[in-house]
């Protein structure tokens, strides 16, 4: 293994960022050798670093570091294809190409990274010409966007990326002494990143990962930090509260304490945000495998009444506590929804937003578990009502009783008292969804909390607000839909989930009503598994 030396940055720079590189040095713990690092259970690293020393009673900034690709556990094999021909186009030609950001962070942990952002030393020009599937996209901070079969790899230069801060960093910041070029061109890069887990380099050729930002060491600490102060880092983009919502909830990690106060100071400042940005933002929490630990996490921070007000009066009603480690039937259905999903096999938003009309219809008129079991079941089979309430009277397995939502189970006396209450529950989740994009009705939702901050944010399109009422159009009385194919196996199409496909969204909505209702257990698993969609 090749031995590659660390150096201590000197750094000039001007207000603010003099006080982030004088203080995020109280994160950084001095890197032992690899062999201890191994026998302690934690990252390996190439070189041994000097213990932490002061000048002028400050501390010195965090080491920069060069680690052993393959002595973190990635290997080349986890990289997408897709990604893999973008970086051997470019190599190839003789640039510089570089993975950059999450993806990185996320090999380290052994996370299956969402998505694989590239970073080169070609212009965007150079890139577009390496490719014949390739345009550049974004005016302000355009990037290229290259086409492999049927995945779009993002494409970022070093060039531009510099343009980021409108010059800011060409008066602030000098290159140290005794950096090379090509070090200085990366540091600045990562300098630019909103945390510093995300301020990782990985050189796949070279087998080494950069750490600028000391990311390795937050990541051992399971911290999530921001590059710069937390509160100068938010104003600057507010839309890093979001992200950073995502990123703990999605890894498990904790905040940084001036970070944690930001979140909570400055959680307001999202409503600045263009409603495109923010419903991408929540997308990625709910639609990717995180979206018990999003809404816990933003319940705690103050960002629930801000976002989802209808969602938070509810956590209110509940008499949840902002750290409360217990659930509710909210949680619980999208605690399923995380089973389902993941950040390589994603919903589409109609299907969380569906479950957040369905759980609504429910806390504004709690129903009879037949009522709700028949009505999923509907869903799934586009509408088939009377089959749906037959197979709902089979259900022998003792639904959810500690949910409000549900009632105490009474058996109708007829089958058509059934379909004719499964209807009118269809009509309250249509109705709830309405309500969801009402802004006086949303504005009301924390009427009773007068001390909470209001907000009348609708986020969702029309057009998004169609495909979610598609979802339920199908129970009514008029019978099952036209051209309607009977759905075969329990087996998820992520790819069609992730389009929006009509028979997808409802096959795995119906499957996470169900489980929520029933929660399945070893015990009883067998009695209800011809009957779970």
């Amino acid at each position: 293994m090749t031995v590659v030396v660390a150096w201590t940055t000197h750094l000039c720079f001007h207000h603010p960022l003099l006080y982030h590189i004088r203080h995020c040095s109280n994160s950084v713990v001095a890197v032992a050798s690899t062999t201890e690092h191994k026998e302690e259970g934690h990252l390996p690293v190439i070189n041994s670093a000097s213990k932490k020393e002061k000048v002028n009673g400050e501390r010195k900034a965090p080491e920069w570091k060069k680690l052993d690709a393959e002595e973190l556990g990635i290997s080349n094999s986890i990289i997408s294809r897709p990604t893999r021909v973008v970086l051997n186009g470019l190599k190839k030609k003789g640039y510089e190409v570089y993975l950059v950001g999450g993806c990185v962070r996320d090999l380290i942990l052994k996370r299956i990274p969402k998505d694989f952002d590239v970073i080169t030393s070609a212009e965007l020009k150079q890139v577009r010409k390496a490719f014949h599937r390739c345009e550049i996209v974004g005016k302000r901070f355009p990037i290229c966007h290259v086409h492999v079969d049927d995945a779009i790899v993002e494409v970022s230069s070093f060039s531009t990326s510099q343009l980021k801060s409108d010059g800011k960093f060409n008066g602030n910041v000098r290159k140290p002494r005794g950096c090379s070029e090509r070090d200085f061109i990366r540091w600045r890069n990562c300098l630019q990143r909103d945390f510093t887990i995300n301020g990782l380099m990985l050189d796949p050729y070279a087998n080494i990962v950069y750490d600028y930002m000391g990311g390795i060491t937050d990541i051992k600490k399971t911290k999530v930090r921001t590059v710069i102060p937390a509160n100068l880092s938010f104003v600057e983009d507010s839309g890093r509260i979001l992200r950073a919502i995502r990123i703990a909830a999605r890894l498990h990690f904790g905040f940084t304490r001036d970070l944690a106060l930001s979140l909570k100071e400055l959680s307001h400042s999202v409503l600045r945000l263009d409603k495109g940005r923010i419903l991408l933002e929540l997308n990625y929490m709910f639609a990717y495998g995180s979206a018990e630990a999003s809404l816990r996490l933003m319940w705690r921070f103050g960002l629930l009444e801000i976002l989802l007000p209808i969602q938070a009066s509810y956590f209110v009603s509940q008499g949840f506590r902002r750290r409360d480690e217990r659930s509710n039937m909210l949680l619980s259905l999208f605690s399923n929804l995380d089973r389902l999903v993941a950040p390589d096999r994603p919903c589409h938003s109609s299907l969380w937003l569906g479950i957040f009309a369905f759980h609504k219809a429910l806390v504004d008129q709690p129903q009879d578990p037949l009522v709700v079991t028949a009505f999923s079941l509907a869903v799934h089979s586009g509408g088939s009502l009377l089959e749906s309430v037959e197979i709902a009277r089979r259900i022998s397995q003792p639904y959810q009783s500690s949910f409000p939502e549900l009632l105490e189970a009474q058996n109708p006396d007829s089958n058509n008292a059934l379909v004719h209450k499964t209807i009118n529950f269809a009509a309250l989740v249509k109705t709830a969804l309405c309500n969801m994009t009402d802004g006086c009705y949303v504005s009301k939702a924390m009427a009773k909390y007068p001390k909470a901050p209001s907000s009348d944010l609708v986020f969702i399109p029309m057009a998004l607000f169609l495909r979610v009422s598609k979802i339920f159009e199908c129970v009514r009385r008029r019978g099952m839909e036209t051209r309607f194919v009977r759905r075969q196996g329990r087996k998820i199409d992520y790819e069609s989930l992730a389009m929006g496909s009509l028979e997808e969204v409802r096959h795995v909505f119906a499957r996470i009503v169900f489980d929520t209702v029933y929660p399945p257990n070893q015990s009883n698993e067998n009695n209800v598994a011809n009957q779970r969609p």
